[in-house]
């Protein structure tokens, strides 16, 4: 435990440690396992369904609280690093049965602070605690580490071989920023807290103040594992920002080794600038923007159109399309069969409930940018709602345009966060598979093909796999299952970096390095490593895996 030299007063008033009573939201900074709030700037997080401030007063991190922080999670790393796999594991797994002691009070709060509703909520606590323990699974079992082995061979000639050992290791603190749109799957335990603390980095969360009081819940399940545990004080804390200032601080400090996030491409850009530009540059994981483009072959079309057309309005407007894998981008050759595409996703899209808008911001930013795409020359709005609308509803939008304009416009290729899509109605095969080709990078490409259409189409295939990160065959891109084979990431500005996945078990990676050993005594070395191999995990020896012993 940390103790703070402060007076009476201030530690009475500032600080309270962690207890085993039900946790109320107070607005503190979580340092460690002790909640602060030294600051004097301070904001709320905003109800959008009821249109007024929710009444906690949160404390935005001071730099004094981000040093404490930092120099917490670099001194816990020193130990959380070696720990072992059976003991992470358990760590992450009861950081998922204390998010479900928080039962009703996280999910009101979530629903205040967001304007989702219920089946939402509780939909996405199920997938948070489902990524803590698939990341408890893996790390328990041990062979993610990619342990190879080529012993020595001294008598190789002409030159005796040393004996190598590699295997990953963790790189360090790691800065991860809460996502506006999952406050809780991608958020203070989402993906990449849950992958960074299995490969055994601490984690500071810059909260997200929209969702202030949803991370200091969830912030508060992951302290009380922590100490239920035995974890070291620092594997985790939670800051308070209302602005920039915080998140650049942690990005630029030097202890600091990594960074997750999930945001706008303006912001993502920015803390991956940031952080180019260190003494010690570190890797940004950003996933930004994407309109994950849906191609319409004819065939399809010819018989499936209206059915087609009624999929996507549903999927367009899924929660309220403030999904990274919303469909943005409809593109298709002109025919028969594609107006009637149109024509039916028009009546089929306008029939759906408008649905509230995670905050003011969003639903101003969201109203800016479909005017900004509907007023492009030869761009034709085919349908929106028109009646008046709740405060912070978004009215869904269709538009359409030809190829060549969107060809030569670059505003139209710019992603509308909200349940919004543009439909681009190509003159034929070679002028859908250029536009593809000049797309940015993508999180997804869909195709919606018959069977044996696929494959008269090869140059649009090839074209849409080099912009995207995943591609699907006859269905809609919003969900990403959280599975071993899950991609979610892409070419930029999909991501920072298409090599890496935020979603499933390969999102580990992104925090660990390569490290070997060469000639190094049998007792000294990791468990994964040594010739017995006590942990029982599969290996790479001489080029063949096996979990024998040496």
């Amino acid at each position: 435990m940390v103790h703070f030299l402060w007076t009476s007063k201030e530690k009475n008033n500032k600080q309270q440690k962690v207890n085993n009573t039900k946790h109320m939201t107070t607005g503190k900074n979580y340092i460690g396992n002790t909640l602060s709030a030294k600051g004097t700037t301070t904001y709320k997080t905003f109800n959008p369904k009821t249109n007024s401030e929710n009444e906690t007063v949160f404390t935005e991190a001071t730099s004094e609280e981000i040093e404490e922080a930092v120099h917490l999670a670099s001194e816990a790393f020193k130990t959380y690093r070696t720990i072992s796999g059976t003991k992470k594991a358990a760590f992450l797994n009861t950081i998922a049965d204390e998010i479900l002691v928080l039962d009703d009070e996280l999910i009101q709060t979530y629903m205040s602070e967001s304007g989702l509703p219920e089946g939402r909520a509780k939909g996405e606590r199920g997938r948070t605690i489902g990524q803590l323990q698939t990341f408890a699974k893996l790390v328990e079992e041990g062979s993610w580490v990619e342990a190879r082995i080529d012993p020595a061979q001294p008598d190789r000639t002409p030159n005796p071989r040393v004996d190598l050992r590699k295997m990953s290791v963790p790189i360090g603190p790691i800065v991860v920023f809460g996502a506006s749109n999952f406050p809780l799957a991608f958020s203070t335990a989402g993906g990449d807290t849950a992958s960074a603390l299995a490969s055994g980095c601490p984690v500071i969360v810059k909260s997200h103040p929209m969702h202030a009081g949803t991370g200091e819940l969830v912030a508060s399940a992951i302290i009380k594992a922590a100490e239920k545990t035995g974890m070291p004080n620092g594997v985790f804390s939670n800051l308070n920002s209302s602005g920039i200032e915080v998140g650049q601080a942690l990005v630029k400090h030097p202890k600091i080794k990594g960074v997750g996030f999930t945001g706008s491409i303006r912001g993502g850009r920015a803390l991956f600038d940031l952080a180019a530009k260190r003494k010690e540059p570190i890797p940004v994981f950003a996933e930004m923007g994407s309109i994950n483009p849906v191609v319409l072959l004819p065939k399809a079309l010819e018989t499936k159109a209206a059915s087609w057309a009624k999929t996507y309005a549903n999927s367009i407007t899924l929660g309220t399309g403030q999904f990274c894998t919303n469909p943005g981008l409809i593109l298709g050759i002109k025919s028969e069969g594609f107006t009637n595409f149109v024509n039916t996703l028009s009546e089929e899209i306008v029939k759906i409930q408008p649905q509230c808008m995670l905050h003011p911001n969003i639903h101003k930013a969201y109203n800016k940018n479909k005017t900004e795409a509907q007023q492009q020359t030869h761009v034709e709005t085919v349908a929106t709602i028109e009646k008046p609308e709740t405060e912070n509803f978004a009215q869904q939008a269709v538009v359409t345009v030809d190829g060549k304009t969107f060809l030569e416009n670059n505003t139209l290729h710019e992603e509308v966060f909200g349940p919004f899509s543009l439909i681009v109605q190509c003159e034929n095969a070679t002028e859908l598979a250029e536009i593809i080709a000049n797309l940015e990078g993508q999180l997804t490409g869909t195709i919606i093909s018959e069977e044996n259409e696929v494959s008269d189409h090869p140059n649009i295939i090839n074209a849409l796999s080099n912009r995207v990160g995943r591609i699907i065959f006859n269905g809609v891109p919003t969900g990403v299952e959280v599975a071993p084979a899950m991609l979610h990431g892409g070419p930029y500005p999909a991501s920072t970096d298409s090599r890496f996945t935020a979603v499933g078990r390969d999102a580990i990676k992104r925090w660990v390095r390569p490290f070997s050993y060469q000639d190094w005594p049998n007792e000294l070395l990791p468990n994964e490593l040594k010739n017995e191999n006590p942990l029982n995990i599969l290996r790479l020896v001489n080029n063949q895996e096996t979990k024998d012993a040496l």
